[in-house]
């Protein structure tokens, strides 16, 4: 009963902080960052190890720096959240920008299933919004220990539209029945996964634990795959989320191939905005056998 009400309580300056206008919530969130940054030892030391594992090339100095600019902007991400959850849908519209939806549109209307491809930018929930608002989609749910804020995630998910979400128990019957019935998936398959799981790709020139989900999935629904990106813009501007065109000559028959073709596009998405990648995970966490952990 009392996590209840501290995680209620907990709730609470979300709920407030949806009245400011965007650019001076955008300076309260970076200063949340720098906080972060401070006194988030365990993360900060993620983010330090996973850049440096990336950008070997960078000086010890521009890696501190890029660590505090994620910090900055990964704050913004968090206390941005209540506007998704409560906010109205006019101003989420002003909010979050969706270039590229005419190509999704032209793969479901010529009764094609889709997959769209989202990595974990901070700005993924945005990215996840914008496309409720305009399409019944399908994507991946990760069920919460406290259910206060699991209920609170689930709700802000099923705000527009008709969405489906699916847990991994589900199972991938599941979620290619419900891209077959017109659904794009708003599909993440770029976190650590587990080695029995896992194809080890380069991601930054390190291996990687990677899912080929992404190989798998397309083949068996018989699935395009568009690229989702969502950038968190400067000064309180708001949101961008782009769709790129689909792929070609994707899936082939090398699953491991193809997850590395994944990486690679990944790659060079994070390289055009590095501080807006999710850093503070534990990408690298899984190794090849005989390898050491980085963390």
């Amino acid at each position: 009963m009392l996590r209840k009400f501290l995680s209620q309580l907990l709730i609470i300056p979300f709920w407030l902080l949806r009245f400011l206008p965007l650019p001076a919530l955008a300076v309260i969130g970076g200063a949340f960052g720098r906080l972060l940054f401070l006194f988030g030892r365990r993360r900060r030391n993620v983010a330090r190890i996973n850049l440096e594992l990336c950008f070997p090339e960078a000086t010890a100095i521009e890696r501190e720096k890029l660590a505090k600019d994620h910090f900055r902007v990964l704050g913004r991400s968090i206390l941005e959240r209540g506007l998704f959850w409560w906010s109205r849908r006019e101003r989420l519209e002003r909010m979050i920008r969706l270039k590229g939806a005419e190509k999704l549109r032209a793969q479901l209307d010529a009764g094609r299933p889709v997959i769209l491809l989202a990595p974990h930018f901070v700005g993924l929930d945005a990215g996840g919004v914008a496309v409720a608002m305009r399409f019944d989609s399908l994507s991946m749910y990760a069920r919460q220990t406290n259910p206060v804020f699991d209920r609170l995630l689930l709700d802000g998910r099923h705000r527009f539209g008709d969405q489906l979400l699916l847990t991994r128990q589900d199972g991938i019957r599941a979620a290619v029945k419900a891209m077959k019935s017109g659904r794009p998936f708003y599909y993440l398959p770029d976190l650590n996964t587990r080695r029995r799981e896992a194809v080890f790709v380069p991601f930054f020139g390190v291996s990687a634990a990677t899912t080929d989900g992404l190989s798998r999935l397309a083949r068996v629904a018989g699935a395009a795959v568009l690229t989702c990106v969502t950038r968190v813009l400067p000064g309180g501007q708001g949101y961008i989320t782009e769709i790129g065109d689909a792929w070609e000559n994707f899936p082939t028959a090398d699953a491991t191939a193809d997850t590395a073709r994944m990486n690679a596009w990944i790659e060079s998405a994070v390289r055009a905005m590095p501080e807006q990648y999710y850093w503070v995970h534990r990408r690298f966490k899984t190794r090849p056998v005989g390898e050491v952990k980085p963390y």
